[in-house]
């Protein structure tokens, strides 16, 4: 059973305020506007998910949330930090949606790696759990480029968790899984949320939006035009496994 907390009392994790962003596919064309006037908060200790179409924005708000884009203008807070200094850094994990890999280094390599690029910890044994958690037991010295589609998302899941980060940032984190890996995948993170860690991911799968997130935000052309629990906006007619996420954004976009 999932474990929800009480949020009124604690402190932010990501603070969005009046964010905006374009942009200009060339310089003869008028920018595009990305992003109109974003305004969240995730609270420590949360699962919060953002959901919405296909281009409507979920990935250049992860991009500036982890200071890998800089909007036009509004702030952004991470741990009451602004999102570009290093001590903000060493606090979060990034699983990016389409992450690189070098594919000579086999699993274990690839974790030690990213491990030591984070400067947090030195642990052989911890590398070698996460490996295990994630099902690659077996391949710990397999090279990446012998992994399936299936295993790179889940190498790629595990480093966003090898730092132990306080913040974990999930674009697609689901993309590409078979039904037990995600849902391995899905108890990993509900574990992380136990011992306070905060996860804020994008996802297309409502069924695990649904049975995973406290709070979800829903972005459409740019702008958040709604949030709350998951299961309030959700109609209890509707069976998560028979309806598409962009049938749920259209309900409720018409509901609002």
């Amino acid at each position: 059973m999932q474990i929800r907390y009480n949020t009124t009392y604690m402190d932010p994790a990501i603070e969005l305020n009046d964010i905006h962003c374009s942009f200009q596919k060339h310089f003869w064309q008028r920018p595009q506007k990305a992003l109109r006037g974003i305004s969240l908060v995730t609270m420590k200790g949360e699962v919060f998910g953002l959901v919405g179409q296909n281009g409507a924005g979920k990935t250049t708000i992860i991009k500036i949330i982890t200071g890998l884009l800089r909007p036009e203008s509004g702030q952004v807070r991470i741990f009451g930090m602004d999102v570009h200094e290093r001590a903000v850094k060493k606090r979060i994990g990034f699983l990016p949606e389409t992450p690189y890999f070098y594919k000579h280094l086999t699993g274990y390599e690839f974790l030690r790696l990213h491990e030591h690029l984070s400067g947090q910890r030195n642990d052989r044994v911890y590398a070698y759990e996460l490996l295990t958690r994630m099902g690659l037991k077996e391949s710990t010295d397999v090279p990446l480029d012998n992994y399936s589609r299936d295993m790179l998302q889940r190498i790629g899941y595990a480093q966003a968790c090898i730092s132990d980060p306080d913040l974990l940032i999930l674009d697609q984190p689901f993309d590409g899984l078979d039904p037990l890996h995600r849902r391995e995948m899905k108890q990993h993170m509900l574990d992380a949320k136990k011992k306070g860690k905060t996860i804020f991911l994008t996802s297309c799968i409502l069924p695990d939006i649904a049975g995973l997130c406290d709070r979800v935000g829903i972005i459409q052309d740019g702008l958040l035009i709604k949030t709350g629990d998951p299961g309030a906006l959700l109609d209890k007619k509707i069976n998560p496994d028979e309806i598409t996420m962009e049938q749920w954004v259209r309900s409720i976009t018409k509901r609002s």
